[in-house]
């Protein structure tokens, strides 16, 4: 039974070109456009199975943010539709629901709260979210002092230890150094063995045909490859 499921998805935006009322009145006078549209998905369909590890691959511009989005819900298609079965939870942006003002310790217990978790399960994570995050003696500091890699190390681990059914990974080991990085990793890989759905965009191709099965190559907007992941980015590359 499918975790994921995008049937016939399209989504466009609207790109401004002037950025003043003087330019807009000057784009106006020269009859030039003022606004394009801009189609970032243009009818793509695929399902994803539990417990499978997939890439969305493509360029920038080709959709493949767009279509993470989606499925976390923070974006609806013009058309089409995407249905997930189980909670998500997406790694997409960090530490949005973070609060400057309140303690690592608070953040926690209310980062996980708009992830999904109940107090009891936050509760019985806890140790392990701050053991996991290297920053114990930080905890109750308030997060306005944190460095953004102490931030970003906090936000990660509460993501990670979060009871989900499909995990949503953007660019996630962008950020960190290199130990972190490892550690990020692993625990994504120990998620997928115990069958968790991942789905996961980023620039590192090696990394991804590694950790994803499979690969989902957007391009303009639409799929022109679904399939084995280490084919997909020989595509790409190619």
């Amino acid at each position: 039974m499918p975790r994921i499921i995008a049937d016939d998805v399209r989504k466009a935006f609207r790109l401004r070109h002037t950025h003043s009322i003087k330019e807009t009145a000057l784009a106006a006078v020269r009859r030039k456009p003022i606004t394009t549209d801009f189609r970032a998905l243009d009818g793509v369909s695929f399902q994803i199975g539990e417990g499978e590890a997939v890439a969305l691959l493509g360029f920038n511009g080709s959709g493949k943010s767009t279509m993470l989005k989606m499925i976390s819900g923070v974006l609806t298609p013009d058309s089409g539709e995407v249905l997930t079965r189980g909670r998500v939870a997406g790694l997409i942006e960090v530490g949005a629901g973070f609060h400057p003002d309140l303690s690592g310790r608070e953040n926690i217990y209310l980062n996980a709260a708009i992830l999904g978790m109940t107090r009891k399960e936050t509760d019985e994570r806890f140790d392990s979210i701050v053991e996991f995050s290297e920053i114990e003696q930080f905890i109750d500091t308030e997060v306005k002092h944190y460095s953004s890699g102490m931030f970003l190390r906090l936000a990660f681990s509460v993501a990670i230890h979060t009871e989900v059914d499909i995990l949503l990974i953007d660019e996630i080991l962008s950020v960190g150094d290199e130990p972190f990085q490892k550690k990020c990793l692993a625990r994504i890989r120990e998620l997928h063995a115990a069958g968790k759905t991942l789905v996961v965009v980023s620039h590192d191709l090696d990394m991804v045909s590694d950790l994803c099965e499979r690969g989902i190559l957007l391009r303009g907007g639409t799929v022109e490859f679904d399939g084995d992941s280490k084919r997909a980015v020989e595509l790409m590359r190619a």
